[in-house]
């Protein structure tokens, strides 16, 4: 049997944090229904003390979505966590999520408050949490640069106090999977069945995805992404991509999550169009060339048989279908095919003639060409052949 990984999702709260993804209150609405549809397990909607339309936002999605997990995120401190509780006052299935740093580094530089200050604090905000709401979640802010024995200690600590989650963030992308696995480890084997272990890593080193990964192998069963991975620096884990590896790597990966992936590649392209940017050309499972190929070798063994150049269905994630791009390093077969898609049937000289014309074209060109230019192509290579076969008939 699979194990069930939750998956968290904060693409409204830290994914929003990013620059150029701030998004109204509408528009984070438009963003939480996909979400749902998605069918992510909770929905983080923002920082309520952090402005007026946070908590607008997290009180319209509570309302909105009534069947939902709905989180909102708080600091240790008693009016974060009062702020957070009211904007959760409509939500059937609230979770406060409290966090305060605990790394030697955070505690010296940022809250400069010790050790026990800082047990103490978050120990209060649990408590002050639980009496409104019974889904807390805990996080241990740099918890992956966390002396191991402290973080353990707060940990245990916040749940006896009553924290159902227990959330270790890699917050500044600096850990590496061994080095992830055996912290996650160590805090799932002294929490036992009394939490969840959750993850949050951040992608500075491009590990986000990766530590999540050996996170969840070492009993980690809460993970927390955005959609294109969007969030503060170079961004969180991707959704898509966490989602994807478990479903198609099963074998590797024995987890299941509740997502519907079939709508993976419709958030994507939602959340695009509400923020400045969307994901590059080449991200996985989500960008323009996720499906593409160009390559004549490629296309020549996805056009004898898909599996050879593609591990996941493109339909699967909701992208239509794969599709060639005609370019420079295009192959005769290819070629064909798309010229049979635009309504010509080339015998082999035609194709060769053809060929011929494209690469010289394609040789001079940064992008491929566009049906119409090969159309143009065709139209001319017949003319010509029209042409020479009406000069050879002259000649006789």
């Amino acid at each position: 049997m699979s194990e069930r990984v939750y998956i968290f999702d904060t693409t409204l709260r830290d994914g929003e944090q990013s620059p150029g993804c701030s998004m109204t209150v509408p528009e984070k609405l438009r963003m939480a229904r996909k979400l749902v549809e998605l069918g992510v397990d909770i929905l983080e909607a923002g920082f309520p003390i952090a402005s007026e339309g946070d908590f607008e936002a997290v009180d319209a999605v509570s309302r909105e979505f009534p069947w939902a997990s709905v989180a909102a995120l708080a600091r240790c401190c008693t009016l974060d966590v009062e702020r957070a509780a009211k904007s959760l006052a409509h939500a059937k299935r609230p979770r406060i999520h409290t966090f305060i740093a605990t790394s030697d580094i955070h505690l010296k530089y940022k809250l400069k408050k010790s050790r026990q200050q800082v047990l103490d604090e978050a120990v209060a905000a649990v408590e002050l949490a639980r009496r409104y709401v019974d889904d807390v979640e805990f996080s241990a802010e740099d918890g992956a640069r966390t002396e191991p024995d402290y973080l353990e200690k707060v940990s245990r600590a916040v749940v006896a106090a009553g924290a159902r989650t227990v959330n270790i963030p890699d917050t500044v992308g600096y850990s590496v999977p061994a080095e992830y696995a055996a912290l996650i480890g160590r805090v799932v084997e002294a929490l036992g069945d009394s939490a969840i272990v959750s993850v949050h890593c951040h992608d500075d080193l491009g590990l986000a995805v990766a530590n999540s990964l050996a996170a969840v192998a070492a009993g980690a069963r809460q993970i927390e992404c955005t959609i294109n991975g969007i969030g503060e620096r170079a961004g969180n884990c991707s959704l898509e991509e966490i989602v994807m590896i478990l479903k198609t790597r099963s074998d590797a990966y024995p987890y299941k999550t509740g997502i519907h992936a079939e709508h993976l590649y419709g958030a994507s392209q939602l959340l695009s169009s509400v923020i400045t940017f969307g994901p590059q050309p080449n991200k996985a499972i989500v960008g323009r060339n996720a499906f593409a190929h160009e390559a004549g070798i490629h296309q020549d063994g996805y056009l004898k048989e898909k599996s050879t150049y593609e591990i996941i269905d493109p339909r699967s994630v909701g992208v239509p279908e794969g599709r060639l791009v005609l370019g420079k390093h295009s192959g005769r077969h290819a070629l064909h095919e798309r010229a049979k898609e635009l309504g010509f049937d080339l015998n082999k000289e035609q194709l060769d003639r053809l060929y011929h014309s494209f690469t010289a074209v394609a040789d001079h060109r940064k992008k491929g060409l566009m049906d119409e230019e090969i159309v143009s192509l065709i139209k001319e290579s017949q003319a010509q052949e029209s042409q020479a076969a009406a000069m050879e008939t002259a000649a006789r």
